[in-house]
Formats: C-alpha cells, structure tokens, sequence
C-alpha cells in the first residue's frame, strides 16, 4: 500500500527502494506498482534483502541508497532497531504503531514512555525528524483530535476514537493485519484514559453501540491502544478511550483461542520436545492478510467523537472517514484496512520533503498541523468528514 501510493508521488519523493527479509514480498509489490501503472513519471522503484533488527545492516543500506525519509511498515517489534539507524545516520523516521518487545503484552502505560519516548532528546539535540504512529488510527485520528481542538472547542471533556471495519472477508476467520501485532493487542490488560488517570477493563469487558455513517448500527468494544497513549499527554483532555467494532463470530473464536492458550507469546514444549510459540502457530495457520484483498466488500468507518463546549455551549461532534474495500483494491491491490493504514504515512513523507512537516525532533502526530495533513488525505483517498448539529459535510466547508 505505501508503496504504491508513494509510486503515484516519486515526482516529489524521488527514488524508492523496498526492504524486507523476503526480497521476493519486495519484487511482488513491485510488479504490483508496475502493472498499475503506478509510478507518476519514470523513476527508480527496487527491491533490498534487509534483516531490519541488524541496526548495522539498516544503516549500511540507508546510507547505499541515499535515503532521507524511512517509513518503517514492518512489524511493531522493529521499530526501535530501525529507528536507531535512522537517527544514527540523521534521516526522517516514520512508524505507524507502538514499539512491541516480543515476550511483553501491555506494558505500564504510557506505551511510548518505555521506548520511543526515551529517544527524545536525542532526537531534538540531533535535528533528527521522527513522526511516531502516523497510520490511520493511531495517526489521522490524531490530527483529527488536534483539529477539533484547535477549530471546534473550547474545552473537550473526552475523545472517544470509534473504529469500526464493517467489510467482510469472506474467510471463517481471519485477522486484518498480522495476526500476531492483532491478537496482542487484545490479550493484555485494557488500558484508557478516564477522569484525567490511566483506568483497567478486560477485554470486550465494556461495550458501546453506535449508529454511525453508512455503516449503520454497530456494536463497539473497549480496547487499548496506542494513541490513547499520546493524546492523554499532550491534549490535556480527562477522557480518551478508544473503541473496535467486533462481530460475535470473531469474539466467539477468540476466546476460544485465548482459553486453550493459544494466543499466548511464552514458549511451550510439544511432546516431540519442540518448543513454540503458540501465537505463532496460530499466525502461521490464519489467512495471510494481504491474500484477503481480492474477495474484500463493504466499508470501514473510523473517527473521534469529540465532546466538549464551545462558546459556553455544549457541544458533540464527530471528524470520521469511510473507505471501501473494493474501491481500494481496484486502486493498489489493497483491502481497505491497508489502504487506511498506508496512505497517512505517505502523506506525513511528502509533508516532511515539503518542509512543513519536518520538525526534526519526535513527535506524536497531534503535535504537528492538522490542516495540511488532512487536506492531503483528502486528494489522495482518505477524506475527512464532519457531523454535528449542522449536519453531515466535508470538514473544511
């Protein structure tokens, strides 16, 4: 998906070069981009082996292709690695999602003190632009809670960032993203933001339902996530939760799954005396998720529903998005959960070549413009709406 879409932007982000362990995944994305159609004018588009943990070897082919900006879309697990390389070799890093060690599940929060965070001042005595969680959620949910802070409050008393994928796979089950990064995500302790203190639930423990734009009623779930972890900090607002759409099929074989201990990230012994991971079996059987792209229908909608006051009076709004899965297949070979995910950092890598984004220090995507930002997305797929007591309407009219 980002590779695609910075193909139809190498007029202004200049040559491409794509790494992974599997150079093959590499090429494959390639003749994807090249079958589309998909570079904007003649340009250099290649494929690099890389182990991106090897900080030596990320930095060796930073330096060989004459990079200046990384968007780091591996797995959650690499982040620090290939970070470390960009700040050593002074380039702009961009990530999509917290930093994970492989044997921990939800860590004392705030998540991105116990590692991005750290790597502040570092980043700031440097010049080195890092733009953390620049996907879509977290990312351009950020920017919209900076937005309607900056634009439509005076004061918000909570952010609830409402996620719902309304689409169907067509498979008996199947996870949106690497399995792995997802089950993880749901294992662990649920941590938000509540009465301005860091609040524990269970999973699928609370729950919500909605009626929201084009995808109708949907049941909503407390979850934790990662910009519940930033916006706390940085918006000075009590309450911020964040809230995934669930199925009762999907839960139902969850919790199979976790009560046969099948989610688990610690190591057991068969009784062939082989150790694995049992979360990795389970990666291992499940659908590869780029394979679910071509049968993919429906919608996905996600946003923030902001409340607040403004001018003495209350006030609810809510700054949301829908995509289609088959519109984003047709675009990039994409399934829409990619799309949402892929576009946004593309987006932040031109707004760091413009100028107006490279902060060259860290920062959480609140921190930088909202309005530059979403008026990109909105020309290159993503556009953002608004519904409040005026109605339904795109954001900047």
């Amino acid at each position: 998906m980002v590779a695609h879409k910075c193909a139809q932007h190498n007029d202004e982000l200049g040559r491409i070069a794509i790494a992974s362990r599997n150079i093959s995944k590499c090429q494959a994305i390639i003749d994807s981009v090249q079958a589309k159609g998909g570079l904007k004018q003649p340009g250099e588009i290649k494929a690099y082996a890389l182990n991106a943990l090897d900080v030596e070897a990320t930095k060796a082919l930073i330096r060989e292709t004459e990079s200046q900006i990384v968007i780091n879309v591996g797995s959650a697990f690499l982040n620090m690695s290939v970070l470390r390389a960009c700040i050593d070799t002074g380039v702009a890093y961009l990530d999509t999602a917290i930093h994970e060690d492989p044997s921990k599940i939800c860590e004392t929060p705030p998540w991105y003190g116990n590692y991005e965070w750290k790597h502040l001042a570092e980043c700031q005595e440097k010049g080195v632009t890092a733009i953390l969680g620049v996907g879509f959620d977290p990312g351009v949910v950020n920017s919209y809670a900076a937005l309607a802070q900056q634009q439509y409050f005076d004061k918000i008393e909570s952010i609830d960032i409402l996620d719902v994928n309304a689409g169907s796979h067509g498979k008996y089950f199947a996870t949106n993203f690497d399995p792995e990064i997802n089950f993880r995500e749901f294992t662990g302790t649920v941590y938000s933001w509540q009465n301005s203190q860091w609040t524990s639930n269970s999973m699928f423990e609370v729950k919500r339902t909605d009626d929201l734009p084009v995808v109708g009623v949907q049941n909503l779930y407390l979850t934790g996530h990662d910009e519940v972890h930033s916006l706390s900090k940085h918006l000075n607002v009590p309450n911020v939760r964040f809230w995934m759409s669930f199925g009762d099929h999907y839960i139902n074989v969850f919790t199979v799954l976790k009560n046969l201990g099948l989610l688990s990230e610690k190591p057991v012994k068969t009784a062939e005396g082989l150790e694995v991971v049992p979360l990795k079996v389970v990666k291992a059987v499940l659908p590869d998720p780029a394979s679910l792209a071509p049968g993919y229908t429906g919608k996905t909608c996600i946003g923030d529903l902001v409340k607040g006051t403004k001018d003495g009076q209350p006030r609810e709004l809510f700054i949301y998005n829908v995509a289609d899965h088959e519109e984003a297949f047709a675009e990039t070979d994409s399934q829409g959960i990619s799309y949402t995910a892929g576009v946004p950092p593309v987006a932040a890598a031109l707004l760091v070549a413009r100028g107006e984004w490279d902060a060259q220090r860290m920062v959480n995507v609140e921190e930088l413009p909202a309005e530059p930002f979403l008026k990109l997305l909105d020309v290159m797929g993503l556009p953002t709406r608004i519904k409040d007591e005026n109605g339904d309407r795109p954001w900047d009219q």
